[in-house]
């Protein structure tokens, strides 16, 4: 099992580890502080510098269905490193950078409509929630709200509660179509100030003010009552 440095700090840029195997799959390492792809989450983006200076490009990176393992996928035909070599792992932090925007905005999203979220994804640059809701907000007065919210600065903590705990408390959960991520013994909660409480596996910013302006791309009808509202940077 790769150790998640993302989990207590989405800040962290680079790390050192050990290679644990290197394939046509993709480079597995003890730790990493790649986000693989998740939760609606792209996988992170970047280099892996090996101990000759020789720098692989990580296309994607994606857990192993069966051992869980973090697979950096690098470019075909690169030269892989050995088995127990110390390398270097580098984000693209730009973009991760973006994308820890994004998933907060998500959050906050959540906030201005209170309704069950059906789905949802995220890109570079915007991303989207489908919301269990018989009748559209108003794009104008809902991109107010939004912004209005996450200029309020709540601080983002991060707190542990058993799978336990959390089966006792459903009404954590905003995501129909996603569980948290549960199996482990324990669940990370996301809490934003008094705004945002619900488990997410995620990275997000240190305060919703960090994210920026945002404006409402699109609201679309996706169904008899699932309303699908895309959201992107305005700057």
């Amino acid at each position: 099992m790769t150790i998640e440095l993302f989990r207590e700090d989405g800040y962290l840029k680079h790390c050192t580890a050990t290679v644990v195997s290197a394939d046509s799959c993709g480079v597995c390492v003890d730790q990493t502080v790649f986000y693989p792809l998740g939760g609606g989450q792209p996988g992170d983006t970047g280099v892996l510098i090996r101990e000759t200076g020789q720098q692989l490009e990580i296309l994607d990176c994606c857990k192993d269905r069966d051992s869980g393992a973090h697979l950096h996928i690098v470019k075909e035909g690169a030269l892989m490193p050995e088995l127990g070599e110390r390398v270097t792992l580098t984000l693209n932090w730009q973009r991760r950078h973006r994308l820890m925007r994004m998933h907060s905005c998500m959050h906050m999203l959540c906030v201005a409509v209170p309704a069950p979220v059906t789905g949802g994804s995220i890109s570079d640059g915007s991303g989207r929630l489908d919301f269990d809701l018989p009748h559209p907000p108003g794009k104008e007065d809902l991109e107010q709200r939004l912004n209005e919210i996450i200029q309020e600065n709540h601080p983002m903590t991060l707190s542990w509660i058993t799978d336990q705990e959390m089966q006792q408390q459903p009404e954590l959960i905003r995501t129909m179509s996603v569980l948290p991520p549960m199996g482990g013994g324990k669940v990370r909660l996301v809490k934003f100030g008094a705004a945002d409480l619900q488990p997410c596996g995620g990275t997000h910013v240190a305060n919703s003010a960090e994210i920026g302006a945002v404006r409402v791309q699109s609201i679309k009808n996706k169904g008899k009552q699932n309303r699908r509202i895309t959201i992107e940077f305005a700057e």
